[in-house]
């Protein structure tokens, strides 16, 4: 297998992926992006910590018009992990109204969203639902 990188800093590879938030130490609001300051109390120190990879569907949009070359419809959402906000499509999940509902239980899932002319793979992330008694 060829190298394969993460599309983003705050996903993590490895055996079990994971996403990984800066937590401010003095009020633990959690970013995803590298901040100089905590925009809820403005502390400037901040610690590396995984985010939860189960969570409920807390909103979502089915996306039905998207710029050329991206695959419509999918859904757009927002994932409550453990109370930390992800924001991330909904995969592996037929884009209907019928199929996607508020409060549903997903879990983080990994794909490959390109692979280059020497082998490695870029990876993205989503969330899939759970299936009944499956974890």
């Amino acid at each position: 297998m060829g190298k394969r990188i993460p599309l983003v800093d705050y996903l993590e590879l490895g055996e079990r992926p994971h996403l990984v938030a800066n937590e401010c130490e003095a009020c633990g609001a959690r970013y995803f992006d590298r901040r100089n300051a905590c925009a809820a109390c403005y502390a400037t120190v901040f610690r590396k910590v995984p985010v939860d990879t189960e969570g409920e569907l807390e909103t979502f949009t089915i996306v039905s018009f998207a710029a050329p070359g991206i695959d419509v419809p999918f859904v757009a959402g927002v994932v409550d992990c453990g109370g930390t906000s992800v924001r991330a499509n909904v995969i592996n999940c037929d884009p209907t109204p019928e199929h996607v509902n508020l409060g549903m239980k997903l879990r983080l899932a990994t794909y490959v969203v390109g692979t280059d002319d020497e082998g490695t793979e870029a990876i993205g992330f989503g969330f899939e639902p759970i299936e009944n008694g499956a974890s």
